[in-house]
């Protein structure tokens, strides 16, 4: 058989949202919804082409992969405990129903990590005999182009122009190419994966494979320190942030969609799917903090390129996963976009922004590797003197304007955000010129670290606010004066931080939710919360002492999780609902400190 894809029965997504699951093995990840259809996956890399992409194209023509139940009725959803394997159940008007488990193989196989780009899906039969159809859409080229199938007996070939997927099953083929329903009658396998013949059998592969992956994960979870109190939000917060991880280059994206609004017909639709060093940072700080070091390992392998061909110059905010600089923007008006709301675009701009709080997030990203004894490999003085170079960059540039860490478009100011950055640079350095035992070097750092930070108290406190500002000599407030208490720039009971967190909480919150900033930006004033500075926040008044409220609010943040504990970007603060590019790892990295710096300590129970 070689024939197009034939069009077929109406497969519309309903008013796509954000109540969705994540699988992954850190070479790939999908997003599967409430009712088990893949609805978004980009294969053979993060950022590559979305083969699943009905998140972003709910028509006829959006490409997805659902296994559907006739007169389906409900639905209800779990990951299997401490693990990426997600189990979906589907039930009918008579009470019969199926359980689809869905992951992605990744486990420990010749003394190697095995993570291939296969998405396997086993169907169960939970009860009666309930009638089943797979409507198996992909679509390449961003929607573009329609496969052309190729068939034997056990797989179907779906070939594009630049990849071909081949799809094995032990499930009758002809009900598949023709959606027709039929009787689940027994256990279903289905492998999904390049275009390589299966070696073994296919329910005894795709068992293998789970049973191996599950111990797998079980295996991790074990190994991490978690806080008392909120296990499973950690976990599963943990999890999701290890799935962003590109374990092939050490690349950790800063979420795993493109284009999902910050607000309704905002515009405001960016491409997170590359590897922002900020946020990179903020992830690997949050796993170290759970003991989970192998994440940072990974990454210092990235960053240590990125660093050594900077030559001690410009630092791009972000790079591809395989460390690509040119990440040109398009919009891709074809695709609708998340409920419609366009433009659905393509790479992202901020690669030829200038954003000097880099440097500081670079030396923040390493700093561990030359403290921590359990490292297979510290860093030494080798890697000193490339960070070192990074230091000077971050002190050359620290009072030049630049688009700031929310990444302005047409606004260039001496953001505080930046500066303070560029103290941490100059401030860790003398730490690991400690470590080292470089007298020299730790006052050489020490006194660069103390200008900054002269600079900074005496210039970015607004008289007229009684609060740290968002630039030198500006009046205007923003949620990042928060992270001056988390990287130890002031004391947090220093009476211009209390007051700056008095001042934030009243220019900037909607009850518990928090914004970035109060000045209008290229597209007006924000709407949604963002969630990372809502986290800020909690961090700030624990730090305060004003635990109790800290407390109320990450109940409030806990509670404005989807079904299966994940968050994306912002959150609406009238509606509640997620908006923005999911699963942001900067709001996962927030749950995990927020447990961590508010949980009871394991000694009261123990």
């Amino acid at each position: 058989m070689n024939a197009p894809l034939p069009r077929l029965a109406t497969a519309t997504v309903a008013q796509p949202s954000l109540n969705l699951g994540v699988i992954g093995n850190c070479a790939y990840t999908a997003l599967i919804d409430e009712r088990g259809r893949i609805v978004w996956s980009c294969l053979p890399r993060f950022d590559g082409d979305p083969v699943f992409n009905a998140l972003l194209d709910a028509g006829d023509t959006g490409a997805l992969w659902a296994i559907e139940i006739e007169d389906f009725v409900r639905s209800e959803q779990e990951y299997k405990p401490n693990t990426a394997i997600l189990r979906t159940r589907l039930y009918d008007r008579q009470g019969q129903g199926v359980e689809i488990t869905d992951f992605a193989p990744r486990f420990t196989s010749h003394d190697r990590m095995f993570r291939p780009l296969t998405l396997i899906r086993r169907v169960k039969v939970l009860s009666g005999t309930p009638r089943i159809r797979v409507m198996m859409r992909p679509r390449f080229d961003w929607g573009r182009q329609q496969p052309t199938l190729t068939q034997g007996s056990h797989h179907v070939r779906y070939v594009g122009g630049a990849q071909t997927l081949r799809l094995t099953s032990d499930a009758p083929l002809n009900y598949v190419l023709s959606e027709t329903y039929f009787v689940a009658d027994r256990q279903l396998n289905f492998i999904l994966g390049p275009d390589e013949t299966l070696m073994g059998g296919i329910e005894e592969t795709a068992r293998l494979f789970e049973q191996e992956t599950s111990a797998y994960w079980a295996t991790w979870v074990r190994r991490l320190a978690i806080p008392l109190e909120w296990q499973d939000a950690v976990i599963r917060a943990a999890i999701t942030l290890k799935l962003s991880l590109h374990e092939d280059t050490g690349a950790i994206v800063a979420a795993m969609t493109t284009s999902i609004p910050e607000a309704p017909g905002s515009e405001r639709n960016w491409d997170y799917r590359y590897c922002w060093l900020r946020d990179a940072f903020f992830v690997v700080r949050a796993l170290n903090s759970l003991s989970e070091v192998g994440t940072m390992e990974d990454y210092l392998r990235w960053l240590n390129n990125i660093v050594v061909r900077s030559r001690g110059g410009h630092i791009q905010p972000l790079y591809g996963i395989g460390q690509e600089e040119q990440l040109p923007e398009a919009i891709l008006g074809h695709l609708p976009g998340y409920r419609g709301c366009g433009p659905v675009r393509v790479g992202n701009q901020a690669q030829e922004h200038f954003q000097h709080d880099v440097y500081g997030n670079i030396v923040l990203g390493a700093a561990q590797a030359f403290h921590d004894h359990r490292l297979f490999r510290r860093a030494g003085r080798s890697e000193f003197g490339s960070l070192e170079a990074v230091g000077e960059q971050a002190f050359r540039v620290y009072d030049q304007p630049d688009a700031g860490m929310w990444e302005l478009r047409t606004r260039a100011r001496i953001h505080t955000s930046s500066a303070l950055m560029s103290w941490a640079a100059c401030d860790r350095l003398s730490k690991i010129a400690a470590t080292l035992g470089l007298p020299e070097r730790i006052r050489y750092w020490r006194e660069r670290a103390d200008v900054i930070r002269e600079r900074i108290l005496r210039e970015a406190w607004s008289e007229e606010r009684q609060s740290f500002a968002e630039s030198f000599g500006g009046r205007d407030l923003d949620a990042s004066a928060l992270l001056m208490a988390e990287v130890g720039f002031i004391d947090p009971h220093d009476a211009r931080f209390v007051a700056t967190v008095d001042a934030l909480e009243q220019a900037l919150c909607d009850g518990p939710y928090m914004r970035r900033y109060e000045a209008p930006d290229d597209f007006g004033k924000p709407e949604t919360a963002f969630n990372i500075c809502t986290f800020w926040r909690i961090d700030a008044l624990a730090r305060i002492g004003r635990k109790g409220q800290a407390r109320e609010i990450f109940e409030v943040m806990l509670a404005s999780r989807n079904p299966l504990g994940l968050l994306s970007e912002d959150t609406h603060p009238v509606t509640g609902e997620m908006w923005g590019n999911f699963p942001q790892t900067y709001s996962m990295v927030g749950l995990i400190n927020a447990a961590v710096r508010l949980s009871a300590p394991w000694d009261t129970v123990i």
